[in-house]
């Protein structure tokens, strides 16, 4: 399962909002060994494309030295879909080499009356990616990680 706070839930969404029709990327950083996501790092689309996200190499590189030296690891990766659901394409699947983050999607796409941007819904759904092997686990949005959270479970079928 996935707990995440709020503040940084309403981050990855509002960044894919904002990022869209492009696809939005980013990495939720945590103290290695936590599972805790907790320093928001939205990164630039290299590709800036619709239906692709790519890290640009020197940014990516920064930020691993970045979360090295705050002996922090990647504990969420996120990127937007624009125009299909929040599910691994095949090739974020190829992509996907930390077998220890949670591998957020969030849609953006139209779907019924819904367009996931300005205030509708958004598919906000996150995933294990392991040698290849895909499956999604459930989301559990509290308000804080301090003691007396009040949880708000996404789940999505």
């Amino acid at each position: 399962m996935l707990r995440i706070d709020r503040a940084t839930y309403d981050a990855i969404v509002a960044h894919a909002r904002e990022d869209h029709p492009d696809e939005a990327c980013g990495v939720v950083a945590g103290p290695e060994g936590s599972d805790r996501p907790e320093r928001f790092i939205p990164m630039l689309n290299a590709a800036r494309s619709p239906t692709f996200y790519e890290f640009d190499s020197g940014d990516l590189l920064r930020l691993y030295r970045d979360m090295d030296d705050r002996d922090e690891e990647p504990v969420v990766i996120y990127h937007s879909h624009t125009a299909t659901e929040a599910h691994p394409s095949r090739t974020d699947i190829s992509y996907a080499s930390e077998p220890n983050a949670h591998y957020v999607l969030v849609s953006t796409r139209h779907h019924g009356e819904q367009t996931g941007l300005a205030g509708d819904d958004v598919e906000f759904r996150s995933f294990r990616i392991v040698d290849g092997e895909v499956s999604e686990e459930d989301v559990e949005v509290v308000d804080s990680y301090l003691f007396g959270h009040s949880p708000t479970t996404v789940v999505y079928d």
